[in-house]
């Protein structure tokens, strides 16, 4: 089976439409949350993702958006853009946006898979460092847990006593890319796939990851998007100004 993994598309349509291009075939799609905010395009991207997956996993932008929390805790950019896009999403897409579950969610057939937005532990926590990454990989009785939230492409891995932390290695900044994880037995994983629409790595490409399980492996992918199109949307909305600069600089 391939299983197509996407996270924090933040409503950037140029980036999900060159993403679904470049997964070539895939079984499933799951998405990790954060379909909103930020971006200029909420109603369209959520009609993209919404009959292609299969299982979604609500993030934190998603759930201030459709008005389930406050936005109060988020920074007066983020909140400039959650209330623009409350009030531009159509009334279905923000119930079906509401309805989207918590994680996390575990695939049918698949009990040693989890998905969720941020921690396993705790939907609004950060993965970010080792020290983060200790207690889901002690405490998830499951062998991958694939989350997004940091918008940084990459993860990490528990065998034993053996810790690592995996960022993908990647030639240029440019072109379309890849890079393959070969998944060891008797070894735990926490898999973010990146941000495909807003990427914080300094790699402003659309990031997402494929997972195969008859191969064993998970295949981290770059690709360039319009770029342009993008920042241009996010102007012509009057959203702040810094939401369209930060894409270029991936970060």
């Amino acid at each position: 089976m391939r299983a197509l993994i996407l996270s924090d598309i933040h409503a950037n349509l140029e980036a999900l439409n060159a993403v679904l291009e470049a997964a070539g075939p895939y079984d499933v799609l799951w998405n990790l949350g954060d379909v909103v905010g930020y971006g200029a395009s909420p109603n369209e991207v959520i009609e993209l993702v919404r009959p292609r997956a299969q299982l979604n996993v609500r993030g934190n932008h998603d759930r201030v958006c459709c008005g389930l929390s406050s936005s109060l805790s988020f920074n007066p950019v983020a909140r400039a853009a959650a209330m623009w896009t409350h009030d531009e999403m159509t009334d279905a897409n923000r119930e079906w946006l509401a309805a989207v579950p918590k994680g996390p969610l575990h695939p049918e057939g698949l009990p040693e898979i989890a998905l969720a937005h941020g921690s396993p532990l705790n939907e609004d926590q950060y993965i970010l460092t080792m020290r983060d990454a200790w207690a889901p990989l002690q405490q998830e009785g499951v062998r991958i847990t694939f989350f997004g939230h940091t918008h940084l492409q990459g993860g990490f891995c528990q065998h034993n006593e053996e810790w690592h932390e995996l960022r993908p290695q990647y030639a240029t900044r440019n072109d379309a890319e890849t890079w393959t994880l070969l998944l060891e037995a008797e070894t735990r994983y926490l898999i973010n796939p990146g941000s495909i629409g807003q990427p914080r790595d300094r790699d402003w490409r659309a990031a997402f990851a494929i997972f195969d399980t008859e191969a064993s492996e998970i295949v981290y992918h770059r690709v360039p998007y319009d770029l342009t199109t993008a920042q241009g949307r996010i102007l012509m909305a009057d959203l702040p100004e810094k939401l369209a600069l930060r894409l270029r600089e991936g970060r």
